[in-house]
């Protein structure tokens, strides 16, 4: 375990060295964030507006009959999908998809020596691959997460006015109500994390397998397995320092 997180931090200097050619890398980056960053724009809209009904429909059934203000289901609704929801929930779910794409890209060049290709051309592989999908998701990802916020909102309101939970101006009121713009500063700090670890971990494990498809098979799940852990784990102490 030691040897692979001492490994980790090195593989940093080589990702993070200046790249030779500019101009191609930031074309790289730009192709990296419609790779991996709007081919995501989908699934994560249709989890946040469901996973946004789902909420709003629970929050009424266990308020329901108690001497609660219906506005309180609009509050608790905008906190729990900002706070936690949409930049924890949506960021697992990313780890699994954008991660295990990049580990399974990245080991497939790795055993077809593709990256043995590049170093003999005096190419720096890890800076060359892994630097771009890395800016390309601490940028993006920020967005995934202001678009999950915006539909899980719009699906627990479509669902609370649509069903006669609630009133409109009930809703819209909640969701108003005692609002601090420091949740989403919150939430999008806790997103660029999310999106560091996902890239450098998923990168790491791609890049350093060996054997064959197989391996890369067994990267790609051990690379989405270690990030939901950091994931978990850092969003802990992240909370512990700027909430608690």
């Amino acid at each position: 375990m030691l040897k692979t997180i001492g490994q980790y931090f090195l593989f940093h200097k080589d990702v993070f060295s200046r790249p030779p050619r500019r101009k191609l890398f930031w074309r790289q980056v730009f192709a990296e964030i419609w790779r991996l960053g709007m081919d995501s724009v989908p699934i994560v809209i249709l989890l946040s507006v469901f996973m946004g009904a789902a909420l709003t429909i629970q929050l009424h059934f266990g308020t329901d009959g108690q001497w609660i203000p219906d506005y309180t289901i609009g509050f608790v609704a905008r906190q729990t999908i900002i706070l936690e929801f949409s930049p924890t929930v949506i960021s697992l779910i990313l780890a699994g998809k954008v991660g295990s794409r990049i580990s399974s890209e990245i080991g497939t060049m790795r055993v077809t020596e593709q990256i043995d290709a590049l170093e003999v051309m005096g190419i720096n592989p890890a800076n060359y691959l892994v630097l771009p999908k890395v800016i390309a998701c601490m940028f993006f990802h920020p967005i995934l997460i202001m678009l999950s916020i915006g539909f899980a909102i719009g699906g627990g309101y479509v669902v609370g006015v649509a069903s006669g939970m609630m009133s409109a101006f009930q809703y819209i009121y909640g969701l108003q109500f005692y609002f601090n713009p420091f949740d989403l500063f919150y939430a999008l700090f806790k997103t660029v994390v999310f999106a560091y670890l996902i890239t450098t971990i998923s990168a790491f494990y791609g890049y350093f397998t060996q054997g064959g498809a197989l391996e890369v098979g067994r990267a790609s799940t051990k690379s989405a397995v270690q990030s939901c852990i950091m994931i978990i784990t850092v969003n802990l102490v992240i909370t512990q320092l700027l909430l608690g």
